[in-house]
């Protein structure tokens, strides 16, 4: 089954320690090396976002950068093929970005 892990990267600097470069080149390999990675992605910096929402008249409201009160922000994604929820638990909590403050959403992909 695929789940998709979505990394939330804390913002508050007191949150304690995170994780370094090595941290996350040394997970991806885990991960690669495992036989579960489908595919994933770092986004690029939070400043460089845009939302747009769409209101009932269909008239569009875009925003450019982040969220004013946002105390995490999604800094990327895996997505992984494994046995079952639990399996998807247990390499979420792997991960680097659970650390520090931060934390993963698991969510399973839908497939239609």
């Amino acid at each position: 089954m695929k789940y998709m892990l979505l990394i939330q990267a804390a913002t508050d600097p007191e949150a304690g320690p995170g994780c370094e470069v090595e941290d996350w080149m040394a997970y991806d390999k885990t991960v690669r090396d495992a036989g579960i990675f489908v595919t994933g992605h770092s986004l690029a910096d939070l400043t460089t976002a845009t939302r747009v929402q769409v209101n009932a008249k269909g008239e569009r409201t875009i925003v450019d950068g982040p969220y004013a009160e946002a105390r995490e922000v999604l800094g990327g994604y895996y997505v992984i093929d494994v046995p079952d929820l639990d399996a998807a638990l247990d390499w979420a909590a792997r991960c680097p970005g659970s650390r520090g403050g931060g934390s993963v959403v698991v969510r399973p992909v839908a497939e239609f």
